[in-house]
């Protein structure tokens, strides 16, 4: 079994291999459009890519918004790989990306299914339940320091 390994990314060219993750978990498996998951914003963000062995097997992205925010985004782990740690994997890379980059907190909009993996990590539910995407979420925070 080969080893996990996540590597944090601002190369365009890797953009491909977070897409390809992006698709198959949001837009094939949940039923996201094409249209809403490539949001035009992955210029703007810091990717990760989840690699075992050569293989892609999760991504996520950190984008900073206009208001300062840190905010972790398109979290996707393929389904032969949860369950395996690759999603705190790919969130404690993010987490310390954040870190670095200055931030003292992370936010995300989680699906109401996921709330419970973001709980484990030490994620709070605050704010309204909302819709994305036709997905039922919650806003969640994690404090980094």
């Amino acid at each position: 079994m080969s080893t996990l390994r996540v590597v944090v990314t601002r190369d365009p060219a890797d953009l491909a291999r977070c897409h390809a993750v992006r698709r198959e978990v949001f837009v094939e498996e949940q039923g996201v459009t094409e249209r809403e998951e490539i949001d035009g914003r992955d210029g703007e963000a810091t990717h990760f890519l989840a690699l075992r062995g050569d293989d892609v097997v999760g991504t996520a992205r950190l984008r900073v918004t206009n208001d300062g925010v840190a905010k972790a985004e398109r979290v996707a782990v393929r389904v032969p790989e949860r369950g395996r740690g690759t999603g705190a994997a790919l969130m404690r890379a993010l987490h310390a990306e954040a870190l670095a980059s200055g931030h003292a907190e992370v936010v995300l909009g989680a699906q109401v299914s996921a709330v419970p993996f973001y709980e484990r990590l030490g994620y709070a539910v605050f704010g309204e339940p909302f819709d994305d995407a036709r997905i039922p979420h919650r806003w969640m925070r994690f404090r980094l320091r």
